[in-house]
C-alpha cells in the first residue's frame, strides 16, 4: 500500500470512527457477489443488495448466489462480515461506500442502456437525502462514454439533494475480469481504472483497492469520459487480437505445413504484441467482449468517427462458425450424430452467452443434423437456448462414443483426458475436429484427429 493510499484509507476510517469502513454492493450477480465476498475477505463489512430475493437469501444463508470458483470458500470464511438485503436505502444508510454492479444491456443500436443504473441512483439518492456525512458511489457497471457525468450523476444529485463534491463522491470503476476467474482477477488485477469526480473520491477508492488487492496493480485515474472510453477500448483491442489470431488460423487451415500455434508464438514474442489472447481457435463470446466491440462501433458511428477495424473484428468473429462448418463438410460425414464438446463460452463457467459451441450446435440443428452435446457445467443453460431438440450426453466420453464426428469447441482440460476407448471404431476411424488442438497425439493412432489451424486440412467454408 502506498503511503498516500494508506493515509487516505486511515483518514477515512477515522472520519467514521470505525475500525473498518462499510461497503454496500448493489447487484449480487456474476460480478457483484464475488466483489462482496472479496471485500469482506479483506476486512470490510459488506452489505449486498439485489431485487432477486433468492440471491439475497442465498448470501444470508451462507450460500454462493452464483457459481464461480472460490466464491463459496470466501463466503464460508467471512460470513460475520457479509449480509444481504433487498432494500437499497437500508444498505446505503448503513454503509459508507456503495458499488453499483447492475445490468446495462445492449439496446437495438448496440449501445448500453443505463436504465437499471439510473434506477439505482434514485434509490441511493433518496437514502442519502436523509443521511449525514460523506458517501462515495462507485459505478462498476459498464456504461457508454458520457453516462457517468451525464444522466447518472444528474439522477444521484437530484434525488439526494446534494451536489457532487465535498459531501458526495462519484467514481466510474469497471472491472477487467473473466468469468471463471473472477475472484482471482479481483484479487490480482492488472490495472485499476478510476474515473473520478474529484481527488477526494479517487483517493478513497484507490485506498480501498490498496487494501483489497493482493498485488500492486497499475492505478489509472482520470475523468469520467476517459475512463468510460478506456473500458470499452481495452475489450475492443483484445477482441481484435483474438480475431487476428483466428484470421491466421483460417489461413493456416489452407496452407500446407502451416501451423498457427508456431506463427502466433513467434508473433507474440515481439514485445509490441505479446502472446496473451493471441490464440487461433474459436471466436470470442461471453457477456462482455461481443457487446463491447459492438458498442465501440456504435459510439464511433454516432460521433462521425470511423470504426471499420472494430466492425471487421466482429465480422471475422461471426465467420468462425462457418469456418468450422466448412471443416465438418470437408470430412464428408453425411449421416450420423455430430458431437459438440464444449457449450460454455470458456472453461470454468456455465455461461453460454455468445458461446461458439452453442452457435455451432444450433447451426447444425438448423441444417437438419442430429447433434449430441456435452459440457461439464453448461448443459442446462445450453438446452434452454437451443431452438431444436438436441441430445445431451452424460460425459465427454459418452459424447465421443455416440458420435460419427466430434468437434472440440471449448478448451475444458478434461477434453484432453477422454479415455482412448471412447474413440475406437470397428472397421472405421472417427473424425475429430479439435479447434483448440488439445486432443492427445496418441489418439491419432485410432482416430482421424484434425487440429484446426494446422496445414491445409480444411476445405473452404461453404456458402449458406
Amino acid at each position: 500500500m502506498s503511503a498516500r493510499a494508506a493515509y487516505t484509507l486511515n483518514a477515512f476510517i477515522g472520519i467514521f470512527n470505525s475500525s473498518r469502513m462499510k461497503i454496500s454492493v448493489i447487484g449480487l450477480g456474476k460480478l457483484g457477489a464475488p466483489l462482496a465476498a472479496v471485500m469482506a475477505s479483506k476486512g470490510f463489512t459488506v452489505v449486498g443488495v439485489d431485487l432477486n430475493q433468492e440471491l439475497v437469501s442465498a448470501l444470508n444463508e451462507g450460500r454462493a448466489p452464483v457459481d464461480e470458483p472460490r466464491l463459496q470458500e470466501l463466503i464460508d470464511q467471512n460470513r460475520p462480515r457479509l449480509s444481504a438485503t433487498g432494500d437499497i436505502e437500508e444498505a446505503v444508510t448503513a454503509t459508507d461506500v456503495t458499488f453499483v454492479i447492475v445490468p446495462t444491456p445492449s439496446d437495438a443500436t448496440g449501445r448500453f442502456s443505463n436504465a437499471a443504473v439510473v434506477s439505482a441512483m434514485k434509490a441511493i439518492g433518496t437514502a442519502l437525502a436523509a443521511k449525514q456525512g460523506y458517501h462515495l458511489v462507485v459505478i462498476t457497471s459498464t456504461v457508454m462514454p458520457g453516462s457517468t457525468g451525464g444522466e447518472i450523476q444528474a439522477a444521484l444529485e437530484q434525488h439526494s439533494g446534494r451536489d457532487i463534491g465535498p459531501g458526495l463522491g462519484l467514481c466510474y470503476n469497471p472491472e477487467f475480469i473473466a468469468l471463471g476467474s473472477v475472484v482471482r482477477d479481483m484479487l490480482l488485477p492488472d490495472m485499476i481504472l478510476i474515473g473520478e469526480s474529484d481527488a477526494k473520491a479517487g483517493d478513497l477508492l484507490e485506498g480501498i483497492y490498496a487494501q483489497s488487492c493482493d498485488n500492486s496493480p497499475a492505478i489509472r485515474r482520470m475523468n469520467f469520459v476517459n475512463a468510460e472510453l478506456t473500458k470499452i477500448a481495452v475489450n475492443t483491442f483484445v477482441t481484435t487480437k483474438i480475431s487476428y489470431a483466428n484470421m491466421l488460423a483460417d489461413i493456416c487451415d489452407r496452407l500446407p505445413e502451416a501451423d498457427v500455434d508456431v506463427v502466433t508464438r513467434a508473433v507474440g514474442a515481439d514485445s509490441r504484441i505479446g502472446v496473451k489472447y493471441l490464440k487461433g481457435a474459436t471466436g470470442y463470446g461471453g457477456p462482455c467482449f461481443p457487446r463491447d466491440n459492438v458498442a465501440f462501433s456504435a459510439l464511433a458511428r454516432g460521433l462521425g468517427a470511423r470504426a471499420e477495424l472494430a466492425e471487421a473484428t466482429d465480422a471475422i468473429n461471426r465467420y468462425q462458425i462457418e469456418r468450422v462448418l466448412g471443416a465438418i463438410d470437408a470430412r464428408g460425414v453425411d449421416s450420423g450424430p455430430i458431437g459438440v464438446l464444449g457449450l460454455s463460452y470458456k472453461p470454468d463457467t456455465a455461461v453460454v452467452e455468445e458461446s461458439a459451441g452453442v452457435a455451432l450446435a444450433q447451426r447444425l440443428l438448423d441444417l437438419g443434423r442430429r447433434v449430441i452435446v456435452f459440457d461439464p457445467l453448461a448443459i442446462g443453460a445450453a438446452l434452454t437456448v437451443l431452438r431444436r431438440p438436441v441430445e445431451a450426453a452424460s460425459s465427454a466420453a459418452e459424447c465421443v462414443q455416440r458420435s460419427s464426428l466430434v468437434v472440440v469447441m471449448t478448451p475444458w482440460p478434461d477434453f484432453g483426458r477422454i479415455p482412448v476407448d471412447a474413440y475406437r471404431r470397428q472397421g472405421t476411424r472417427l473424425p475429430v475436429l479439435d479447434c483448440w488442438r488439445m486432443t492427445p497425439e496418441s489418439i491419432r493412432e485410432i482416430a482421424d484427429v484434425v487440429y484446426l489451424g494446422q496445414g491445409a486440412v480444411v476445405g473452404a467454408a461453404v456458402s449458406r
